[in-house]
Order: structure tokens, then C-alpha cells, then sequence
């Protein structure tokens, strides 16, 4: 069934600097009204003055910042009856649940849909993925890793050194590189607690290193 097309009359930037000027100025050039927002730690910003109209988020007391702050986000471009959101990237352009919020509103994300954004955002479930379309991919378990032994086991097999990574996430949070078997134990604890702490999710797998 072929997916219904709308043209955009209007677009919100959910970011700030280079990139939302980028995004404003080529959506002016196709005729689309831009809003942006307007945050209390930068309330003259460059960014600003590229938009057709700012939506003034300055005087927040949430600590939660501006352009991570879903349901206010999402109830700003409802007020101003926005067709579109561009979450331009950081921030919550790979939020499988901001993605699907907009969709739940009739707003449209610009961007990839809510399942794929999750999927590709697990580390472990992208990699099952791209083994099922036979992508090569470095050697390394096939799912997470839920224990020192798995991890010892799995290490012996393909070889030291490896890395151990966090699933959920990224940014060189939750990774941590083992040379031999005697460091696994505390590698393993130090990356799990870490990606516990940046993803809410202690899931890591394991690679070989190179």
C-alpha cells in the first residue's frame, strides 16, 4: 500500500548551531516556514535569526535540556500547528521515542521510522541484522554477553585482544579493550556498570579487537 504524501508547509528544528541553519536555510529555498527554539543558555544565538519564527523555551526550570524535552517539544509544533520536526543529530535524532511520539501526533519526523531507528540504535540486534543479510562483520558473540565465563569463553575462541562494547548505545561509552583473560573480570564490571549508567542498560557483547 503506497504511503501517503503531504508537502510541508512548516518545519521545527529540535537543535541549535551549524546545523539548524543548515536545515533552515534549505528549507527556505523550498518555501517551508521554519520555527526554532529558543533556549535560556543561549538566548541570541546566531541559529535564531535564521528562522521565520522562534518558540521561546528560555524560561525553562526543567533540568532536563530544551532539546531533550519530548513532550514540550512535541506540544510546542501542536500549538503552532507544524506539519514537521527535524531533529537535526544528537540530541534526540536517534530517539526511537521521540520518533514514534510524532508519529502518534501526525507529526512527521524527518527522519528513519521509530523500529528502525531502534534497531540500528542496539549495537546487538543491528549486528544480527546484518548477519541475517550476510553482511561480513568482525568476529564476536551473536547476541549480549551475560557473563564473565561467556565472555572468557567467547574470548579464547576468537582471540585476544577484544573489545567489549555497550548495546544500547554508543560514543565511546561502555567500551573497554581486553588484552587476556585475568583482565575480563573487571573490564567486564567497568563496561556493564558504564553503560548501565549512559543508556540505562548494562547489555555489552564482545568483538576481536583490531
Amino acid at each position: 500500500m503506497k504511503k501517503e504524501t503531504r508537502k510541508i508547509q512548516s518545519l521545527l528544528l529540535a537543535n541549535r548551531g551549524e546545523i539548524a541553519i543548515r536545515i533552515m536555510n534549505t528549507a527556505r529555498k523550498m518555501d517551508i516556514k521554519t520555527y526554532a527554539i529558543k533556549t535560556s543558555k543561549e538566548p541570541n544565538a546566531l541559529y535564531l535569526s535564521h528562522a521565520d519564527e522562534i518558540i521561546d523555551f528560555s524560561e525553562s526550570l526543567e533540568e532536563i535540556s530544551e532539546f531533550l524535552d519530548i513532550e514540550r517539544i512535541i506540544e510546542a509544533a501542536k500549538q503552532h500547528k507544524i506539519d514537521a520536526i527535524h531533529p537535526g543529530y544528537g540530541y534526540l535524532a536517534e530517539n526511537p521515542y521521540f520518533a514514534q511520539r510524532c508519529d502518534d501526533e501526525k507529526i512527521l519526523f524527518i527522519g528513519p521510522s521509530p523500529d528502525a531507528i531502534y534497531k540500528m540504535g542496539n549495537k546487538t540486534i543491528a549486528k544480527q541484522l546484518a548477519r541475517k543479510y550476510k553482511v561480513p562483520l568482525l568476529e564476536g558473540s551473536t547476541g549480549n554477553v551475560s557473563s564473565v565465563a561467556e565472555a572468557i569463553k567467547i574470548a579464547r575462541e576468537i582471540g585476544y585482544p577484544v573489545i567489549l562494547k555497550a548495546a544500547a548505545g554508543g560514543g565511546g561509552r561502555g567500551m573497554r579493550i581486553v588484552e587476556k583473560a585475568s583482565q575480563m573480570e573487571k573490564m567486564f564490571r567497568l563496561a556493564s556498570n558504564e553503560a548501565q549508567k549512559a543508556f540505562n542498560d548494562p547489555s555489552v557483547f564482545i568483538e576481536k579487537y583490531v
